[in-house]
């Protein structure tokens, strides 16, 4: 390839890709931040094993987990997190991502389902086709204590969500 030096009469015809190859490395970049952000989940419980049924799941349910911190004090999702123990601090993620406490659970419970009854023309009308009205959905660790559990149903309960389910591992066929 060579390089014009300029001097003569007709234009330069070759494309610079230096901007474009900046762009697409700070793209790469990004993408290399955010993905992992955005499938984080909450790794490590345990959650119990019984026969349920399965649920017809809405977009508008709202998951929960509940768990508590390790004997170290590390939440679930942290580095180094080595489960539940029954004497942590109990641990509630909003949507399954995000760690609320009982106040942020219940005005952001509260706010979701107030969005929901809006978008489906107030309350008279969501009654009117009960498979309408979300759900709550929890996902509990073994080594969660009750009141960790209880809290988050009252929280959820208390701003005006009518049924709270849990989330079991199926049992498996044989056993």
């Amino acid at each position: 390839m060579a390089i014009s030096m300029g001097g003569g009469e007709t234009p330069m015809s070759d494309i610079n890709t230096t901007p474009l190859v900046d762009v697409m490395l700070v793209l790469l970049i990004i993408f290399l931040i955010a993905v992992p952000v955005a499938i984080q989940t909450i790794e490590k419980l345990e959650i119990p094993v019984f026969e349920s049924i399965e649920s017809k799941n809405k977009v508008e349910n709202l998951l929960l987990t509940v768990s508590t911190t390790d004997s170290s004090g590390r939440s679930a999702g942290e580095p180094g997190f080595e489960g539940a123990s029954r004497g942590g601090e109990c641990r509630v993620y909003f949507n399954n991502i995000t760690p609320v406490t009982s106040e942020e659970l219940y005005d952001r419970a509260f706010a979701r389902l107030d969005a929901i009854v809006d978008a489906a023309g107030g309350a008279e009308a969501i009654m009117e086709d009960p498979e309408r009205i979300p759900q709550v959905h929890i996902r509990g660790d073994t080594q969660a204590p009750w009141r960790c559990v209880a809290g988050a149903i009252y929280n959820v309960q208390a701003a005006g969500y009518p049924t709270v389910g849990f989330i079991s591992n199926p049992v498996e066929p044989g056993i």
